[in-house]
């Protein structure tokens, strides 16, 4: 395995990120410029729009509101939080109702935005706050059909190694409506997204090594020379995470 002696990497501390307060139930940090945070330098990161770090009170959350052309999935650390969108059928995942959909640790809940979807998340917990990562990527074409999906990740598997959790759709751009609804990702077991991006997920324990192949893998995703990565570590209450790239 080659060395990263040709890659360039950009450090990025949690305390550079953009910050805000809401009315004392949200606290939330942008690594994109977003909302009222605008950095001309951090606009996004290949089609990697916005990564907000959320923290939400009980009994609080963002009301309806909606969306076009993005590929939005929240990605939850602890607590749980309430998904409810426009779209009557969520399909078979979305056991706990039609109504709803209720994201605990490990959970990812992804919506196509498409030609228009609406959705509200709420933090629906009585005490318990709820920490998540919310993050949209921007498609590789407009008006696409809004979807819905949602699959759990275990922690167990993310101690052994990096756990792929998004790829692209396996058809890519130019996808038949059949294509579109099978909704085959790249890598099996991920859940599918209209843009050239993976995501991977792990708990590294103090001392241990994992691997990942950039990308995916080739066969998962558009072959070029150049890629973009990009590395989160999720703030905890004390801070001071490390990560050692070789």
């Amino acid at each position: 395995m080659s060395k990263l002696n040709h890659a360039k990497i950009v450090l990025r501390r949690s305390s550079e990120r953009g910050y805000a307060e809401h009315g004392g139930w949200l606290k939330t940090h942008h690594t994109f410029s977003f909302a009222g945070y605008y950095d001309h330098r951090f606009n996004h990161f290949g089609c990697l729009r916005v990564l907000n770090e959320d923290r939400v009170a009980p009994r609080n959350g963002f009301p309806t509101h909606p969306h076009r052309d993005a590929e939005i999935f929240s990605y939850i650390l602890s607590g749980e939080l309430t998904h409810r969108d426009s779209m009557i059928q969520k399909g078979k995942e979305g056991a706990q109702g039609k109504e709803f959909y209720r994201m605990k640790r490990g959970d990812v809940q992804f919506t196509t935005g498409g030609s228009g979807i609406a959705h509200s998340e709420q933090n629906e917990h009585p005490n318990k706050p709820v920490h998540f990562l919310q993050i949209w990527v921007l498609p590789w074409k407009s008006s696409l059909r809004p979807q819905y999906h949602t699959l759990s990740f275990s922690d167990d598997a993310k101690r052994q190694s990096f756990v792929p959790i998004i790829s692209p759709l396996a058809a890519g751009p130019e996808a038949t409506p059949a294509q579109e609804e099978a909704a085959i990702p790249a890598i099996s077991g991920t859940i599918p997204i209209h843009a050239d991006f993976v995501m991977g997920a792990g708990i590294l324990e103090p001392g241990k090594t994992f691997r990942w192949a950039v990308g995916g893998g080739e066969s998962a995703v558009q072959s070029r020379r150049k890629r973009n990565v990009y590395v989160h570590l999720p703030a905890s209450r004390k801070g001071g995470a490390k990560v050692r790239l070789d």
